[in-house]
């Protein structure tokens, strides 16, 4: 059991200071409510009347799905970099067992992205 002490303690602070953050915010945050606040609040762009053109939603309306889909996209294959780093500074006591498994890594990647390019999900048109 004392092995998972120091766990223990981290999971209880780390509880703590969940429940702690919550409540401040709560007590100290500002409590005036007004018609801005409580629009939708995508990007930045401030909530008018007008519909807007461009890749921009009309007003108090979502934003595009496409928007959405290449920002998930973007993290997807982002992902791959965290797995090829750790990989790369330990590439010399891994042997060819790792080489194999990042090679097949690499190519299923490469599919997905020949994949979604090629049903047009990097064009924003």
């Amino acid at each position: 059991m004392n092995l998972y002490l120091p766990i223990l303690v981290l999971a209880a602070l780390a509880a703590g200071f969940a429940v702690f953050s919550v409540v401040a915010a709560t007590l100290v945050g500002p409590s005036r409510y007004n018609r801005s606040k409580l629009e939708a609040y995508e990007c930045g762009i401030e909530p008018t009347d007008q519909p807007v053109s461009g890749p921009h939603a009309p007003a108090g309306q979502r934003f595009p799905v496409k928007y959405y889909l290449t920002a998930m996209l973007f993290i997807v294959f982002d992902i791959e970099i965290v797995f090829l780093y750790p990989w790369a500074v330990a590439y010399d006591g891994l042997g060819v067992f790792a080489l194999v498994e990042m090679a097949l890594f690499v190519v299923v990647v490469f599919v997905a992205y020949a994949y979604v390019w090629r049903r047009g999900g990097l064009s924003w048109d």
